[in-house]
């Protein structure tokens, strides 16, 4: 098995460029191996965060992409049935738990509360993962940490999550980076000029002042990595921001329209 746990290992530097203290409070975290929450809007660099830690520590890295479809099973495992007979399978948090990775649950609020609830024995002083079908009791490797992610903005009633979760983390608040460090991150993901890419984050400021007054999500750095690819390759400025930009994010039309003639302010 230790074989299929190194399968998770990241080896290759992943690019993230650090915005403040973020990289020293998360080591100091992981060395008390606190379950940790990372907070923010959607595109903004959570996920490449939690790959570059895990390769600066050496971590195996598994990440579950959460959804309202999820089950407890899916996280922890169950029974299948093959030619000979019965086997159980560790589910992704399970094998996480087992043999010392970082487990990250990408927008958790998206699961079902029924099926976050598995995680509280593992985020507490217990560091335990009970495997009720198959009755056993798996105590978390030394090395095996919790962490979870969310938009904050999407949080509703009915979807977020509950005190008894929350306290259970330690939390980073991470947001779009400001200008030149936004500026720099599209520049060196894509390869255009930095000039080309300041354009496009100051096109991407001007839709986030717009969230709430007619778009639900500002444009996020993620997108701006996708118009400045489409630009490197020789697409036309205009054209790669209405694909990857302005369609992507609003069917409005009078929507549509404010963020063309922002993109045609700057190209």
């Amino acid at each position: 098995m230790q074989t299929a746990i190194e399968q998770y290992l990241i080896r290759n530097t992943p690019y993230y460029r650090t915005v403040a203290d973020e990289v020293e409070l998360y080591e100091a975290a992981y060395s008390v191996r606190m379950p940790m929450m990372l907070k923010g809007p959607t595109g903004c660099g959570k996920t490449r965060f939690i790959e570059y830690m895990a390769w600066k520590l050496g971590k195996p890295l598994i990440t579950v992409a959460c959804n309202e479809d999820m089950t407890a099973s899916d996280l922890v495992g169950r029974f299948l049935l093959d030619a000979n007979g019965t086997r159980w399978q560790d589910g992704p948090l399970a094998i996480a738990a087992r043999f010392g990775a970082i487990c990250y649950l990408d927008e958790v609020v998206e699961a079902r509360q029924d099926t976050t609830v598995v995680i509280h024995p593992l985020t507490d002083a217990r560091r335990v993962l009970p495997l009720e079908k198959k009755g056993e009791l798996v105590q978390a490797h030394p090395d095996f940490q919790l962490v979870i992610s969310y938009n904050p903005g999407y949080q509703s009633l009915m979807k977020d999550l509950k005190q008894s979760t929350k306290q259970r983390f330690g939390a980073l608040d991470f947001n779009y980076p400001a200008h030149a460090i936004e500026t720099e991150i599209v520049a060196h993901e894509t390869g255009v000029s930095a000039e080309i890419a300041g354009k496009l984050v100051s096109i991407a400021e001007r839709a986030r002042n717009l969230k709430g007054h007619g778009l639900d999500e500002g444009i996020s750095t993620r997108m701006l990595i996708y118009a400045g690819s489409l630009i490197a390759k020789g697409v036309e400025p205009m054209a790669a921001c209405r694909v990857t930009l302005v369609r992507p994010i609003t069917d409005d039309p009078d929507m549509r329209d404010a963020l063309d003639a922002a993109v045609s302010t700057f190209f």
